[in-house]
């Protein structure tokens, strides 16, 4: 059997081979930032999406209950309206 001989790799493909070792770990770099980028949205995007949900939640409460008494009576202390023969202080201390 013939022995297998390899012809030592040249000073120009040494070269070659660190320049890509070098452009794939930059890319390498690029790519993880843009992935951390992507994911700090997505999280925000997350956080955006379940907030709105617990709104929606929030008015369909809302209109189920439009029609009950203790619900337009929140309604309206928040506004401002008081019932017939009631006083309303106002705190000025603060």
């Amino acid at each position: 059997m013939a022995a297998l001989t390899f012809k030592r790799a040249g000073f120009l493909t040494k070269l070659v081979v660190l320049a890509l070792l070098i452009y794939m770990a930059v890319t390498l770099l690029d790519l993880r930032g843009k992935i951390q980028g992507v994911q700090a949205e997505r999280d925000e995007l997350v956080r955006q999406v379940t907030n709105q949900q617990l709104e929606n939640q929030k008015l369909a409460d809302a209109i189920a209950n439009r029609d009950d008494p203790e619900m337009m009576e929140r309604v309206a202390r928040d506004r401002g309206y008081v019932e017939e023969n009631e006083t309303l202080f106002i705190d000025v201390a603060n």
